[in-house]
């Protein structure tokens, strides 16, 4: 069908009406609801506008800063329309899978009709797709087939045309873009994800440039009064010499524009402010005020930057010219909003962690510099929302609970009592005992100021020690009858194993039969899928009695 003009589903026939247009390979005359033209007939799928569509799409999930002012705007809309937010990358994901078939179905289509245009550019016979082919000899804009010599190949079309090379381009970009976006590449070789995903700059431009040549071409609205194909299609067959009549007059064709830069222009100026707001904030001075080595190998970075502003479980990029100058990493605040600085704590995890670890750890009075963007909100934004909270971290997942747990700490310290939540339930599953020794101090002094303020019922904690062995067992064992935990030292003692989640959601419905609870995860994927499974076998069906809602990190 006509590109971006006719619609994809335009029935094509042949010009004498008795075969059907499968019998015509490659030109027909086509009707739509508006017209009716001589064109080139595809008869597929995705050879329309599906990339410039989605590619408007797929931009606008990743522009952070829009998210985060939808979010603070949305703030006092309902909870559903709020959540909808936290699922950015799951739609960014699920246009980029939708972009990736349709270019292989956009591809397949225009290939079959590039050998369809080469055939009929070769046949000797009276065809309706030999005459239509030869167009070309009438006038060097007369044409309707691109190929206009019987020697060339549909490789060579391929590679030298611009709606080829370009499509090879952005196809070649889309398949690295895609292949390098599985959880297996991003969570063990980052910088792979991070320089690749970049080539969308050379997708977009080559999307824009696809469609300029006007290789994709219709009868014009002058021919179309004079050569209207329902009257005409049997004039161009059967053509006699002296002939005056109207449809003796050769069709003429010109090119159809591309609008592919009208679906793009909109979110690609958006995404350049966004990118622009980005390095505006990056460039803006950042000191650090103190590093702290923890056990298991993780980092704790404390800044101040002016004019930085935070809310609980926000998430910032951070990016160290000294190891890489295009590389931004996101890790979560662990700072709450009430403290004079903001802070991260980074685990070695990946070739730019571990050499930013070691670039700390170095002895040497300068301090290498730290570009900070952000903050950026996240779902545990709303944790306040809710009257009941489960907090639940899986190893250094465990930092946005961080930054949650200190603000309730400074909340006690100056006696909010604005504070919607009642009730804390936090969980921390951990590999090692090495990994809770950092946020034990956190968790004892909550308890203290708790106790002293008459609410030690607010905040249950249990961790879970998911990788403990025998030398652990017996000294567990030994030492079962002290007061406090031999592992961590608190009050609770370690669990040693896994969650039995059923059970845990069963007790929290049991204890708060009326209430809201958030369900926040910051942890890997089967874990989500367990809780999320939890929430809703433990929901009630009658609105006013216990509901779960589940809310997971997405960054």
């Amino acid at each position: 069908s006509r590109h971006e003009d006719i619609a994809p589903w335009a029935t094509g026939w042949s010009t004498t009406g008795s075969q059907p247009p499968s019998s015509q390979p490659g030109w027909a005359s086509t009707s739509s609801s508006s017209r009716t033209t001589f064109c080139i007939s595809t008869g597929m799928i995705g050879t329309s506008t599906p990339g410039p569509s989605l590619g408007m799409l797929i931009l606008l999930p990743v522009c952070r800063n829009l998210l985060s002012f939808l979010r603070g705007t949305c703030s006092c809309c309902r909870r559903t329309l709020r959540k909808q937010l936290d699922h950015n990358l799951t739609f960014h994901k699920l246009v980029a899978y939708m972009l990736a078939l349709l270019t292989a179905v956009h591809t397949i289509a225009h290939l079959f009709n590039l050998e369809r245009y080469n055939q009929s550019q070769q046949a000797t016979d009276r065809s309706l797709p030999a005459i239509l082919s030869d167009m070309h000899l009438q006038g060097s804009n007369k044409w309707l087939n691109p190929i206009h010599s019987n020697q060339t190949t549909v490789e060579y079309v391929a590679f030298t045309t611009i709606p080829g090379l370009t499509g090879v381009i952005i196809t070649l970009a889309l398949i690295l873009m895609v292949t390098s976006s599985t959880e297996f590449i991003r969570r063990n070789y980052f910088e792979v994800f991070w320089y690749t995903h970049h080539l969308f700059v050379i997708y977009f431009i080559g999307l824009v440039i696809h469609g300029v040549a006007g290789l994709v071409r219709g009868q014009t609205d002058e021919s179309m009064e004079e050569v209207h194909p329902h009257r005409c299609a049997r004039y161009l067959t059967q053509k006699e010499e002296n002939c005056w009549h109207n449809c003796c007059k050769e069709p003429e064709f010109g090119s159809i524009p591309a609008e592919s830069w009208k679906w793009v222009l909109a979110p690609v100026i958006l995404y350049i402010f966004e990118r622009l707001l980005r390095v505006w904030r990056a460039r803006q001075k950042v000191v650090v005020t103190k590093v702290v080595m923890h056990p298991s190998c993780v980092l704790e970075l404390r800044m101040q930057k002016k004019g930085f502003r935070m809310e609980v479980g926000q998430y910032i990029f951070v990016n160290c010219p000294a190891i890489s100058l295009l590389e931004w990493h996101p890790f979560t605040l662990t700072s709450a909003p009430e403290e004079d600085y903001f802070s991260i704590h980074i685990r070695a995890a990946g070739d730019w962690t571990d050499r930013l670890i070691d670039t700390f750890q170095q002895q040497n009075p300068k301090m290498p510099r730290i570009e900070v963007d952000g903050p950026f909100g996240t779902a545990s934004e709303d944790v306040f929302q809710y009257e009941v909270a489960m907090l639940v971290g899986a190893g250094i997942g465990v930092t946005p609970f961080a930054s949650i747990l200190k603000s309730i700490w400074y909340k006690f310290q100056q006696d909010d009592q604005t504070l919607k939540t009642k009730k804390i339930y936090f969980y921390w599953l951990c590999r090692d005992t090495e990994a809770f020794t950092w946020f034990n101090d956190l968790l004892a002094s909550l308890e203290q100021k708790m106790a002293e303020s008459g609410k030690a019922d607010f905040l249950t904690y249990r961790l879970f020690l998911t990788g403990w062995n025998t030398s652990i067992a017996n000294n567990v064992a030994l030492r079962f009858d002290t007061p406090t935990d031999t592992v961590t030292g608190l009050r609770h003692k370690t669990i040693f194993g896994r969650p039995m989640w059923n059970s845990e959601f069963a007790a929290v419905a049991a204890a708060h039969p009326r209430s809201v609870v958030g369900v926040f995860l910051c942890g890997p994927g089967a874990l989500a899928k367990s809780l999320q499974k939890s929430c809703h076998q433990h929901s009630s069906l009658d609105p006013r009695k216990v509901q779960f809602y589940f809310n997971k990190e997405n960054f």
